[in-house]
């Protein structure tokens, strides 16, 4: 369980003035989850009040594609679901505690190729035409293999393309097998380099890991490398978007990813608080599952410093790190070759280095959020 003062607010203690209040009031986060859990409004409350954290100024769960089934503690998918979800929403909050949230829980678990993602459009679909937030973030992917086809994984697009229409940010998890990823079957990895969607996808932020080393204070000790496990590489469904033509001689004439990175190393793992059956109370969590509801709490930062929803911000990431702006962090350690034993054979799928500017491990890097905030406010949307 965590002890000692609550977390400092995102103020010019720590960096310029200009974020000095910035804590994303008025905006929304909305937090797509299969399942979901059956105690996340005392678990965030419970959060909140050991860790100093202001509560939310509302906090709504939603099931409008269908209602969830009663949760059993002794189901391993549904506690491991409503681990993520209990992840997702208290670790956004932390990072925008002004901000509303909205849990949008899906009744179908997502798995891989297009199991449970038929609900997840139907639910964010439903939010957007509500207008319910200004930020959508899914830590869930799938790998592109496990599609039955191509055009089985582009049917599921709606959703993204109605976001871009409507300027929602969506956010998604670059996954958490390094160079590789699972198969259908959701035990093995595929032998050779495969990447996930929904994070491939040009209309979708995709965010990888790092991995840092601090201080109890908070101060880092060394400069944040790449998260060895952090999913990066290649798409082989789409093309290379026209943001990344500055890194073209990266990611070649694929979509590359990710695009950015925050925290996501076991070795940096957060805290969790969980009640429901199998939680276990307070629990340490890592995975690019952390790295994704974090920025999509700065979106929401910097959605309110801008007065108005920022939409897709690709364009503006990249168009910050091409200017060097000092909201960029560049990562230069570390890689995602992925190492395995599966059906009694060692395998290693060759990953990415991490190397000045854009990488496939990394992306563009990370942020210094006093100054990527007002950044990513003044070029995007």
């Amino acid at each position: 369980m965590p002890d000692g003062p609550g977390l400092p607010p995102l103020t010019d203690q720590n960096g310029p003035g200009p974020l000095k209040g910035i804590t994303g009031a008025g905006q929304t986060i909305v937090i797509v989850d299969s399942f979901g859990s059956p105690t996340i409004a005392h678990d965030l409350a419970t959060f909140d009040s050991t860790l100093g954290v202001p509560r939310p100024p509302s906090f709504k769960v939603i099931q409008p594609a269908g209602k969830v089934s009663k949760f059993h503690g002794s189901n391993s998918n549904r506690v491991g679901w409503a681990q993520e979800t209990t992840l997702d929403v208290e670790w956004a909050h932390v990072m925008a505690p002004g901000a509303s949230i909205v849990l949008a829980e899906t009744p179908t678990s997502e798995n891989e190729g297009t199991t449970g993602f038929p609900q997840i459009v139907t639910a964010e679909k439903y939010v957007l035409r509500h207008k319910l937030g200004q930020v959508i973030s899914q830590s869930f992917a799938a790998t592109e293999q496990t599609f039955p086809s191509q055009a089985a994984l582009l049917n599921l697009r709606s959703a993204y393309q109605l976001a871009a229409k409507d300027h929602v940010t969506v956010l998604a998890a670059t996954g958490d097998e390094g160079a590789t990823s699972y198969r259908y079957n959701m035990q093995d990895l595929y032998t050779s380099r495969a990447v996930s969607w929904p994070a491939t996808d040009p209309l979708v932020t995709a965010v990888g890991g790092t991995q840092l080393d601090l201080r109890a204070s908070g101060a880092r000790r060394k400069a944040d490398v790449a998260w060895s496990d952090s999913g990066g590489g290649r798409s082989i469904v789409f093309r290379r978007p026209s943001y990344q033509y500055s890194v073209r001689k990266i990611t070649g004439r694929r979509r590359g990813v990710p695009d950015i990175s925050m925290d996501a190393s076991c070795a940096s793992s957060v805290a969790v608080y969980g009640s429901f059956a199998g939680a276990g109370g307070w629990n340490a969590i890592c995975g690019t599952s952390v790295a994704t509801p974090l920025f999509a709490g700065i979106v929401a930062l910097a959605d309110q410093v801008a007065r108005h929803p920022l939409g897709l911000i690709d364009p503006a990431i990249y168009q910050i790190a091409i200017r060097r702006d000092r909201g960029i962090v560049d990562i230069r350690k570390g890689n995602n070759t992925a190492r395995f034993y599966q059906n009694g054979k060692r395998y290693t799928v060759p990953g990415f280095a991490a190397r000045e500017g854009y990488d496939l491990v990394s992306g563009v890097g990370t942020i210094d959020a006093a100054y990527f905030v007002p950044e990513l406010a003044r070029l995007a949307g």
